[in-house]
């Protein structure tokens, strides 16, 4: 049996709850980090950041973001914007599924049934 995956995000989002229950609903073993709750470990969103880049991470939509000062929001760089993700874990996108390919960020029922060829139902 494969060890389960690891899943990050908040718990009460709403995309959250339909990744996971796709997962469960297809058999995926996951193990879920709320980053809101625990926080990012160390290096660990860098190392997002150095794959994908730090704008496909950040959650502009959210009300988080919105909510931040806009001295908070504008002339973002790399360093900011992953000073602000450490600050709220709320602005990240969600879910993040790290997997030997890459990062899958945010949740369509037909990529994960690509990577876990699962085709059942959404």
């Amino acid at each position: 049996m494969a060890a389960p995956i690891m899943i990050y995000g908040i718990k009460n989002c709403d995309t959250m709850k339909k990744a996971r229950g796709w997962l469960e609903l297809h058999g995926v073993a996951c193990t879920f980090h709320d980053y809101r709750q625990s926080g990012i470990p160390a290096g660990l969103l860098e190392g997002w950041v150095a794959q994908v880049g730090w704008p496909a991470l950040l959650n502009r939509a959210g009300t988080t973001f919105r909510n931040l000062p806009e001295t908070e929001r504008e002339g973002l760089d790399e360093a900011r914007a992953i000073a602000l993700m450490h600050s709220y874990p709320a602005i990240i996108k969600r879910p993040v599924l790290p997997r030997a390919g890459g990062l899958l960020i945010g949740f369509k029922p037909e990529t994960y049934a690509a990577v876990f060829g699962s085709p059942g139902p959404a």
